[in-house]
């Protein structure tokens, strides 16, 4: 077997194969043959028909099928020879089947040689903080306000109230499409509606008409008003203020604290704080360490793995779209592996950068950090136990585990290495959303 390596461009090869035409002519007589005893035709006893009669009608299809066969099982023979490293699979351009042997020619991207170079000029800072007695106090007041009930008054509208109107709008004295409407939740302050509306609403009464003069922000979502000056005429139906729950027994068993007190609810509290701190630094200084990755190692990646990687994002948010039975109903458009391309190639050249560091420097998974990671994960659970053991019946879970911890260990590795320097800040500042 011969091969012959052509560059082409970036990262794709064309590789020409020549086969020897007794690997294709011997396959080829030899299915004939077999063929003939199993073969019926008018005229013949059965298994009687003569061999050149079996030749001449079925001759092309078993050369075509042989020939398949050859490019399947010889291009990866090539490739093996010639030191390469496919990546998606080949394209098949050309072949040709004459008495002097087989040839066809394949063009397939290879893999980029990485080589993760300036680790040690990485700089990263590493947000942390301490949480505070603050902070839980501000803590058990998020939890209250999410279990607000709210208590009808016979007042004027104040910030924080909750409202219920009827409302209309025009632009240039005309309606517009859902400028009308009845029964409008509008709480002021929690900035729902645009710019200036809640604000319009304090001191309104029930049963009263208030007029406003607003404008549309330029980025509204509707383009038809989008940027447009509107009048809205609101008539109040119901006015509501909050009220929060007491820090009494009761509210604290919500949280799972039967037997204890407001100290144990408050250390419950801290506990789950400090476990959502870890996470939340952990998180943040990945994507900063993958970010310097990538920014210190600029890398070629295969347009066919960034282009499959595209497909499978796009595949799992119309999955997540499916579940959604609101996006289902409102016959949302499904997303396309195109839109998740820039997303595709970062993952793949992570991917790369990453699989180097760990086969350079023999990075294991660590049996004992799986277990701690799906114990961790468990201990958000009513039955802890029950969810360990869920993990443990299913290698295809404990595989999911097994690949986000070697990941990590690879962002410890990097940490080691890099310089890291630690930035105390606040518990909110800390868990604010970033990416």
């Amino acid at each position: 077997m011969q091969v012959t390596v052509e560059a082409t461009e970036g990262l794709e090869k064309k590789i020409t194969v020549e086969v020897p035409s007794n690997r294709v002519n011997d396959e080829v007589s030899k299915r004939l043959k077999s063929m003939q005893p199993k073969i019926k035709m008018q005229g013949f006893r059965p298994g009687k028909v003569p061999m050149s009669i079996v030749e001449k009608r079925y001759r092309n299809s078993v050369v075509q099928e042989v020939s398949s066969e050859v490019v399947s099982s010889t291009f990866y023979e090539a490739v093996a020879q010639e030191n390469l490293s496919p990546a998606g699979m080949p394209k098949i351009e050309a072949q040709e089947n004459t008495d002097a042997g087989f040839k066809y020619t394949a063009v397939f991207e290879v893999y980029p040689e990485v080589k993760v170079d300036g680790v040690e000029n990485i700089t990263i800072e590493r947000d942390n903080a301490e949480i505070t007695e603050a902070d839980i106090d501000n803590m058990v007041d998020k939890l209250r306000k999410q279990r607000t009930e709210w208590v009808t008054v016979e007042r004027a509208a104040q910030d924080g109230d909750k409202l219920t109107c009827d409302y209309k709008g025009t632009i240039d004295g005309e309606s517009f499409a859902g400028g009308e409407g009845s029964e409008l939740p509008v709480t002021i302050g929690a900035n729902g509606m645009i710019p200036g509306f809640e604000e319009g609403m304090i001191g309104a009464e029930i049963d009263k008409t208030v007029e406003m003069d607003l404008t549309f922000p330029e980025s509204y979502g509707s383009a038809e008003v989008a940027g447009k000056d509107v009048h809205f005429s609101v008539t109040v139906k119901k006015i509501e203020e909050p009220k929060l729950p007491e820090i009494n027994k009761e509210f604290i068993e919500i949280f799972g604290i039967e037997d204890g007190g407001i100290e144990d609810f408050r250390n419950e509290l801290k506990s789950n704080m400090l476990r959502e701190l870890d996470r939340k630094v952990k998180s943040k200084v990945k994507h900063k360490v993958m970010d310097a990755l990538l920014t210190a190692n600029e890398i070629d990646v295969p347009s066919s793995l960034v282009s499959s990687e595209s497909n499978r994002i796009a595949q799992q948010m119309n999955e997540q779209m499916k579940m959604n039975q609101a996006g289902a109903a409102q016959g949302m458009q499904s997303f396309e592996g195109n839109q998740f391309k820039e997303e595709a190639k970062r993952r793949v050249a992570l991917g790369l950068l990453l699989g180097e560091i760990v086969k350079a420097n023999e990075i294991k998974v660590s049996a004992e950090k799986v277990k701690a990671e799906i114990e961790l994960i468990a201990s958000t659970y009513d039955d802890p136990k029950e969810v360990v053991g869920w993990y443990y019946q299913d290698k295809k879970r404990i595989g999911e585990v097994e690949s986000m911890v070697l990941e990590d260990q690879v962002v410890d590795w990097v940490l080691g290495r890099a310089q890291v320097t630690d930035n105390m800040t606040s518990f909110d500042e800390v868990m604010k959303e970033s990416r």
